[in-house]
């Protein structure tokens, strides 16, 4: 599953590279900590490798 917008990749990257130990777990905040528990090393490629281009800064919620 892509992300949907680069604030979101970006998490999914620092979760990863904390996963495979080339970050410390506890330099991760707020998003990135909550994927970096939640979700699996594959799941956080899929996220991370998403290409920026065309995405927004970020999502907005929906109303």
């Amino acid at each position: 599953m892509p992300a949907k917008s680069q604030a979101q990749q970006k998490a999914a990257g620092a979760a990863l590279s904390a996963k495979r130990g080339k970050t410390r777990k506890s330099q991760l905040k707020g998003a990135s900590k909550s994927m970096y528990e939640s979700m699996s090393e594959k799941q956080l490629e899929d996220f991370a490798e998403t290409d920026r281009k065309g995405l927004p800064q970020k999502v907005q919620p929906k109303k």
